[in-house]
């Protein structure tokens, strides 16, 4: 079992930076590629921001972030990291953290484990 908690989630003014973090429990943290995915504000779906392999060594990211945001891991402190420059108001939304084994990066229905996410509300 692997638990998650998320944090450093608020209130920005576009073009501002806030940095995500994601602390897990669990020996096997560094086994897992890990994930950030949003739910926008009257949103159905979680939608892929970006994953990160279980060495660190391959990132994935939508289009939209590319350029923007970029996600990290620190395996000795079993914490997974979402540095959000340039924010623009259609960043806003619950931001979720999640962790799998298997499956593509990008696919939220491959992930086993999620938080219970952080608000990130960007003002214009």
């Amino acid at each position: 079992q692997v638990q998650l908690v998320e944090s450093g989630g608020g209130l920005m003014q576009a073009g501002g930076s806030l940095r995500l973090s994601c602390a897990t429990s669990g020996r096997t943290f560094s086994s897992y590629t890990m994930g950030w995915f949003r739910q926008a504000p009257g949103g159905k779906e979680r939608k892929f921001v970006t994953a990160i392999s279980w060495s660190g060594g391959s990132t994935y990211y939508a289009d939209s972030v590319k350029g923007r945001f970029t996600i990290s891991r620190d395996n000795a402190k079993n914490t997974v990291y979402l540095q959000m420059n340039s924010l623009k108001p259609e960043d806003t939304a619950v931001y979720y953290c999640a962790a799998k084994l298997h499956g593509t990066a990008n696919n939220p229905g491959a992930y086993d484990y999620w938080g219970q996410g952080t608000q990130v509300t960007v003002s214009s």
